[in-house]
């Protein structure tokens, strides 16, 4: 893999922010001239003409054209972000039966995919088959790599250090540490579920295909029109306040309050795979009796299901989605999440489970609080920790989010 050397890290404090108003202008709103930028960003038209010089020489904007409109004088040279001048190598853990990765461009657009099965791995062995996973997709690059985004299972601290995933065997892991070491390049590892609520506040919920950049962009439109500016250029408008559950190997939550992940004091924000939700349940991994995870996660749930028959499937996921629904309540209600998104199996969330959860938090809750509650299924094909992992990088390197 090939790394660049245009990150935020190298630059003096001031200029680093400087130059990330900048990208986040161009990032959120799509092409722009340089006078709408120093509009939008606050800053003055020399500093915003020398930062996008910088930021062109370095490959992560280039010139657009001028726009075509009607507007008296010269036309305006409309600046926008080279989506393909760098790729991200992104990991998500969150499986139990496979590590999955791919390749991905600025807007989250996948390039390349790779998966290594994870045949029980845990501790040492794991870490081994994340390495080997990394350097299988290294090898699919085709443009200098930003950095590295890791999407795992557990509690993850500020400096990568996976404090504990106990499905993993990883106990105070410095995996960012170890990846960087490994692979020579910046690494940013977070929480799966934060990675997931992160990638729909980041890029919305449809993957893409990434696309070769052309000499021959399509006509710019007028910034002062962003709802008709070209989709490949401005990315979607994300909610405020969102809730992301994701059920696999365990169980967790992502959240974004008033725009920012809230991951806690411990960095375990979100951890309700072990809240306990019934005190003769079976025994779960942390030691613990009767944890959400043993009810909803999916290997516990299959195998629940192959105990039953065609005719009781239905009361099981409902017993399922009624746990989740015992657990949300009270945090949908204390924070006024106005939008739930669960992100698993399709045959288990969907339909019985989806409508016991939404029915149990309308149940539980005032309805000043529920009435507004939109509660859904992610879309499919959404990569939504894949992403997330590169938001990670994104933000750390370019100070995008």
């Amino acid at each position: 893999m090939t790394s660049t050397t245009i990150t935020r890290q190298q630059q003096p404090p001031v200029r680093a922010h400087n130059r990330s108003l900048v990208l986040q202008a161009l990032y959120r709103d799509g092409s722009m001239s340089r006078a709408d930028l120093a509009r939008r960003s606050g800053l003055t038209r020399p500093t915003v003409s020398a930062l996008v010089a910088e930021l062109i020489d370095g490959g992560v904007a280039r010139e657009l054209g001028v726009r075509d409109d009607s507007r008296v004088g010269k036309p305006a040279t409309l600046v926008g972000i080279e989506s393909d001048a760098f790729h991200i190598v992104t990991v998500d853990l969150s499986s139990a039966e496979r590590f999955v990765g791919a390749v991905v461009d600025l807007r989250g657009g996948v390039v390349e995919r790779a998966s290594v099965d994870l045949d029980g791995a845990v501790g040492e062995a794991a870490v081994a088959l994340v390495e080997r996973l990394v350097d299988d997709l290294g090898a699919l690059t085709t443009r200098p790599v930003l950095g590295v985004g890791v999407a795992t299972p557990g509690i993850v601290d500020h400096d990568g250090v996976v404090r504990t995933a106990v499905h993993l065997g990883w106990y105070d892991l410095p995996l960012r540490a170890r990846l960087s070491d490994h692979v020579g390049l910046p690494v940013h590892v977070g929480n799966d579920s934060n990675a997931a609520a992160v990638g729909i506040r980041t890029f919305g919920e449809t993957t893409v295909q990434a696309t070769t950049a052309t000499a021959h962009p399509p006509t710019a439109h007028p910034v002062a029109h962003p709802t008709t500016a070209h989709p490949a250029t401005a990315r979607p408008a994300p909610g405020q306040s969102l809730m992301v559950v994701t059920i696999d190997h365990g169980v967790g939550v992502g959240l974004v309050v008033a725009g920012a992940l809230v991951e806690g004091d411990q960095f375990s924000a979100g951890e309700i795979g072990h809240v306990t939700v019934d005190e003769n349940g079976d025994v779960c991994a942390c030691g613990r009796r009767g944890c959400l995870e043993e009810v909803l996660a999916a290997p516990q749930l299959r195998a629940r299901l192959r105990q039953h028959d065609e005719g009781s499937r239905g009361a099981v996921l409902h017993d399922a989605g009624r746990a989740l629904g015992l657990v949300l309540a009270p945090i949908v209600s204390a924070l006024n999440i106005d939008e739930v998104v669960l992100s698993g199996p399709a045959d288990l969330v969907e339909g019985a489970l989806l409508r016991a959860a939404r029915e149990t938090v309308r149940q539980r809750t005032l309805s000043a609080v529920s009435n507004g509650l939109t509660m859904r299924i992610a879309g499919s094909g959404t990569d939504l920790a894949l992403r997330g992992a590169a938001s990670f990088v994104l933000q750390a390197e370019l100070g995008l989010t």
